[in-house]
């Protein structure tokens, strides 16, 4: 089924939920080690897709959607994993752009290979869109290059690939989606959990190991909604749309440190959120 304004639609509530859960699980993150709230949200989440799909005694999908929705969950988990490391390097802003904006760039590219060049109104609408992620998530320092010079080259690296991985991961989403969303979420977060087990043995985080499942459970039941309608939303139209609308969710992040915390957003970012509604409107048409 073809609806670009369907498409749109469910991926700003993709958005929206998913800028949620980064802004509960960032709220967690400052009291306790953050891949520990990530960690708890995963577990959380996986237990109760689990439970939902045996109770209703829900089909299995092919194994083919299922292996798809594990490599996309195990690897994201892993991407995420990553990113708090480059954040950790240096000045978060370029780091965090760079990420925001591959997260988009890789599967709409993707998809211009895969499904063709999209209509002209649509592909302006693609372009407002990854400028509306750059504009939103870069927060550049006050003094000219001095964000540049503090930022170190690895962090930089790490943060392109933890971009590539988010966007693979989107990528590898839509073509499980098929197999129906319960069951292939459910598979996603089974994978996640056993790589967010794997990292935490690896690289254990420092103390305090407590406090953080309160923010780590709503940080994941929002995680998994959000990706469920990132599915759905990529039943109703194209990656390309999909996937870039749906990576408009720090627009939703900053809203609500603005308002719960009193963060206000710079300028930049306020026209960044304004360049981003004009390109969901084109993309829905």
């Amino acid at each position: 089924m073809n609806s670009p304004g369907a498409a749109a639609g469910l991926g700003l509530l993709s958005a929206a939920t998913w800028g949620g859960s980064d802004f509960v699980g960032g709220v967690g993150a400052r009291r306790a080690p953050a891949l520990l709230v990530v960690a708890s949200g995963h577990i959380f989440s996986a237990l109760v897709l689990l439970a939902i799909c045996l109770g209703i005694h829900l089909t299995l999908p092919g194994p083919h959607y299922l292996a798809y929705a594990a490599l996309g969950g195990f690897e994201g988990s892993l991407a995420l994993a990553v990113f708090y490391r480059a954040l950790a390097m240096g000045a978060m802003g370029l780091t965090a752009a760079l990420t925001g904006l591959l997260t988009a760039l890789v599967p709409v590219t993707f998809s211009l290979f895969h499904e063709g060049l999209p209509a002209p109104l649509t592909a302006v609408g693609l372009a407002m869109g990854l400028a509306a992620i750059w504009m939103i998530t870069h927060t550049p320092a006050k003094s000219g290059g001095a964000e540049a010079s503090a930022t170190p080259p690895a962090a930089l690296v790490l943060g392109a690939l933890a971009g590539t991985g988010f966007g693979l991961q989107l990528i590898l989403f839509k073509m499980a989606s098929p197999g129906g969303m319960l069951w292939v979420m459910t598979s996603a977060r089974a994978a996640g959990v056993a790589a967010m087990i794997l990292v935490l043995m690896m690289v254990p985080p420092k103390a305090p190991w407590r406090g953080f499942w309160y923010t780590g459970i709503a940080a994941g039941a929002l995680d998994t909604i959000g990706n469920l309608f990132y599915l759905q939303a990529t039943r109703f139209g194209r990656l390309d749309v999909a996937a870039l609308v749906c990576s408009l969710y720090p627009a939703g992040t900053i809203l609500l440190a603005a308002l719960v915390l009193r963060e206000w957003p710079t300028r930049r970012q306020a026209a960044g959120m304004a360049l981003a509604l004009a390109a969901v409107a084109l993309l829905s048409v």
